[in-house]
């Protein structure tokens, strides 16, 4: 029985939300409650005397190198198999055409012919394409956030599984973002790498790499601007605040009190949005990004509260006015 790459994501992601949401319920599951807040809990949430099985909150780093490393590796095999395999511009040749020019017949690809003379399957690759470039800016400003922005303090620690749940999270979300045609990708790549050895790098390409019309296929990019801007202007108040050790104020720390969790949301729902908002991969991808701030911004919460007398109570938790 064939296992398709979307269908374990979907799994792996539905294992993630559903202890989290459990763990949100009424008291009744407050053992299960205080298991997962202290696999969760990380940097001033986390107590000295709470320190077994735990690594240095400076491990985030981790997390945005292997997003960075992953993303690229995707998004430049996902967007050299959509360039010639499914060109996209109003002078290219029908798909079907283009495919079997490629293949040569090669029974390798003649599971794909069926893909690629479905235009619409087309525009679902160029989508995987254009979510990997939104993915990929979000994990380089992340890096460079954790690298120049961030001051991680020495006794700053983070559990062991929440490390490890990390390292799973940015391998897991780009894959989801082009979940729908990466077996094709992969059997894609490794064919050309055999074609690479057989007959060398010339006679692969179908035209020069400087004769590319690249705006043909960045022109449908538009940025998430909104959502980014506002977690960089939180993330710096963090920052300040942790130097003063006070309560953080500006942007939408005053409506929240964790507004880079609410940009971070903000940025994944613009993904799904801009996926059209058909592949239930990604729709769990954004569920999972959501009930694990959540659930993180409500112990954020209830520190500030239990650390500050005079913390503002018109703030919510995460989300303004509402919760």
């Amino acid at each position: 029985m064939e296992i398709k790459v979307d269908e374990l994501l979907r799994a792996a992601w539905l294992a993630f939300i559903l202890p989290v949401r459990v763990a949100s319920l009424p008291s009744r599951f407050s053992f299960f409650h205080g298991t997962l807040l202290g696999f969760a809990k990380r940097g001033k949430t986390l107590r000295s005397s709470s320190q077994k099985f735990t690594v240095p909150q400076r491990f985030f780093l981790h997390f945005y190198v292997l997003g960075v490393v992953w993303t690229t590796s995707l998004l430049v095999l996902t967007w050299f198999y959509a360039y010639k395999m499914v060109p996209f511009g109003p002078d290219s040749p029908h798909f079907s055409t283009v495919a079997s020019h490629l293949t040569g017949g090669s029974l390798v690809f003649s599971m794909h012919k069926s893909h690629v003379t479905s235009v619409e399957h087309g525009y679902r690759v160029w989508r995987s394409v254009f979510l990997l470039i939104f993915m990929e800016i979000q994990v380089l400003r992340r890096l460079y956030e954790t690298m120049y922005v961030f001051d991680y303090s020495p006794s700053a620690r983070m559990h062991i599984v929440g490390y490890f749940t990390g390292m799973f999270y940015y391998t897991a979300a780009p894959l989801s973002l082009c979940s729908i045609c990466a077996p094709e990708v992969f059997s894609f790549a490794i064919h050309q790498v055999a074609e690479f050895i057989v007959k060398g790098r010339y006679k692969m390409l179908i035209r020069p790499i400087s004769e590319i019309d690249w705006s043909v296929y960045v022109q449908p990019f538009t940025q998430l601007e909104w959502g980014w801007i506002h977690q960089w202007r939180c993330h710096a108040i963090l920052k300040e605040q942790n130097d003063k050790s006070g309560i953080p104020y500006g942007d939408w720390f005053r409506f929240v009190s964790s507004p880079h969790y609410l940009a971070e949301i903000v940025i994944y729902g613009g993904l799904l949005f801009a996926s059209g908002g058909s592949d239930l991969t990604i729709w769990l991808l954004f569920g999972f990004v959501v009930a694990n701030l959540t659930f993180a911004a409500a112990e954020t919460h209830k520190w500030y509260i239990e650390n500050f007398a005079t913390y503002p109570s018109e703030r919510r938790v995460i989300l303004p006015f509402v919760y």
